[in-house]
């Protein structure tokens, strides 16, 4: 596989991690190849040289963190990475009054408290300057925006999926202990949990108690353990055209492993994995939403939202009893109206796609109503 033609060093999610978490991954990883020596030697450093922040964060800010509360009925979104997570997290957050965990928390989420200043203001500028828009789909890159939580995970624990993008050669592995949970020891995944949970208080201290709108999508297989903390919470799964998802998720793997691996992989493994992940994770997904408490869980059609945003946004709130859509409504419009120019990117369906969509996820044609396309004959 070629690298990005933008790969950074600094973009590399662990670059504002724990040292601890890193070390545990290289000493687990089975080999750095030798053309990423000095990525592997950069994110050593970066995380050894910023360890005294997480050590004074945690000197300064325990016992406020541990005081705080999170709202007992955060509200998850779910779906399989390129469904539209990313879009209806935006939306949703436009409510002000919920919180969200913020970009800049995500990348440093062990000195976000005390980096709040000077340091998030010096890497908006960087990113600004390097980056304005995310590499994977051209959205903005802003440090005070939503974002996924796995990206702070990944920083504070070594039993996360972003972790595949720097050692895909374990990708399947890596995908087994950290979205379905499977096989992986009860200290790391404790461990995981304590790292979740300050995430989360952080956030919410962040936002002044405000109810959490959270996205991630390797928990579109924790329902169960999700509802163990929160038995409150409330889901939305969006769903999407899987040609669609394909081929943008192909798309988010070409573009993102570049910048963190540090381990080759060949595109037809990178091709393997999105087949394999989409069946299990959808199949972990489908396994378990029966638990979701009725009136707390709703399914959300990507092309749905997309064409009626409004409509669909009061389906959501209406489903799931959450008040204020008549007081949001203006801010939802707003942020309508701000992304109405924006271009995704665009793909091409081949015959070969298409046999292959068609043949590992045939199911999820069954689940969600979408149209097969037959693939074309061969000619002569």
């Amino acid at each position: 596989m070629t690298d990005s033609p933008r790969p950074s060093n600094v973009e590399h999610p662990l670059a504002l991690g724990s040292f601890r978490v890193w070390i545990q991954l290289l000493a687990r990883s089975g080999g750095i190849d030798r053309a990423y020596m000095r990525r592997a030697l950069f994110v050593t450093l970066s995380t050894l040289l910023t360890s005294p922040l997480r050590v004074w964060e945690c000197v300064r800010y325990a016992g406020v963190v541990n005081r705080t509360h999170v709202h007992p009925a955060p509200i998850f979104i779910l779906g399989h990475w390129r469904s539209g997570t990313t879009h209806l997290h935006n939306l949703l957050c436009q409510d002000r009054r919920f919180g969200f965990l913020t970009t800049f928390q995500a990348m440093a989420p062990g000195f976000c408290l005390t980096g709040d200043g000077m340091i998030k203001r010096l890497l908006a500028r960087a990113a600004a300057a390097r980056h304005p828009t995310r590499v994977i789909d051209n959205i903005p890159l802003v440090l005070d925006a939503p974002q996924e939580d796995e990206f702070a995970l990944c920083n504070l624990s070594d039993v996360s999926f972003l972790h595949a993008f720097t050692l895909p050669r374990k990708a399947r592995e890596i995908f087994e202990e950290s979205v379905l949970l499977d096989d992986v020891h009860p200290k790391r995944l404790a461990q995981r949990l304590r790292s979740y949970e300050m995430i989360l208080r952080k956030a919410t201290l962040k936002a002044g108690g405000r109810r959490l709108v959270l996205k991630n999508c390797a928990s579109t297989a924790h329902i169960e353990t999700l509802l163990e903390l929160f038995p409150e919470a409330r889901f939305i799964h969006i769903y999407r055209n899987p040609y669609n998802v394909f081929l943008s998720t192909l798309h988010l793997y070409r573009t993102t492993i570049p910048l963190s691996q540090i381990q080759a992989i060949s595109d037809e493994e990178i091709e393997a994995y999105v087949l394999e992940f989409y069946d299990r994770l959808m199949h972990a997904y489908l396994a378990d939403r029966a638990k979701i408490p009725t009136g707390h869980h709703v399914e959300v059609r990507f092309e749905d939202l997309e064409a009626a945003p409004l409509e669909e946004v009061k389906r959501i709130y209406d489903t799931l009893q959450l008040p204020g859509f008549a007081e949001a409504e203006a801010g939802f419009r707003a942020y309508i109206d701000s992304v109405s120019g924006y271009k995704k990117n665009s793909y091409e369906l081949s015959a070969d796609v298409i046999e292959k969509v068609n043949h590992y996820w045939a199911f999820a044609f069954d689940q969600w109503g979408y149209e097969r396309i037959e693939p074309p004959p061969e000619s002569g």
